[in-house]
């Protein structure tokens, strides 16, 4: 293979919610979020009564220090700019396991505030 390996995620969407800090049987600190990027529309037309996704929401999780203080700050509807890479991480669950893919962020910073509605 000529190419090097990458694994690079960037990413700009909406908070679903804020986001939520969880202490790990380990010890380790994690802070988990969910991301609301839009899809753009598609390029063909779509049959009629066909439902396309207009979103994808995607987990998004901080380990270091730095990363969870400013994503804590986050409010549901802010606009924020994550760049990461793609995970998928595995864990025990009742008498087997599981699994789920997510995004480990390396930076996050806030675009723009939630519109408030009066």
């Amino acid at each position: 293979m000529d190419a090097e390996a990458r694994n690079e995620v960037a990413l700009i969407g909406r908070m679903a919610a804020a986001a939520e800090e969880r202490i790990l049987p380990s010890g380790d600190v994690l802070l988990t979020w969910r991301l609301v990027v839009d899809r753009p529309p598609p390029r063909r037309p779509v049959p009629d009564g066909l439902r396309v996704p207009v979103v994808d929401t995607l987990d998004c999780v901080a380990w270091t220090g730095t990363v969870r203080r400013t994503a804590r700050a986050f409010e549901a509807g802010d606009v924020v700019s994550v760049e990461g890479a793609l995970r998928r991480r595995f864990w025990r669950a009742g008498a087997g396991a599981a699994s789920r893919c997510e995004v480990e962020v390396r930076t996050a910073r806030r675009l723009r505030r939630a519109q408030v509605s009066r």
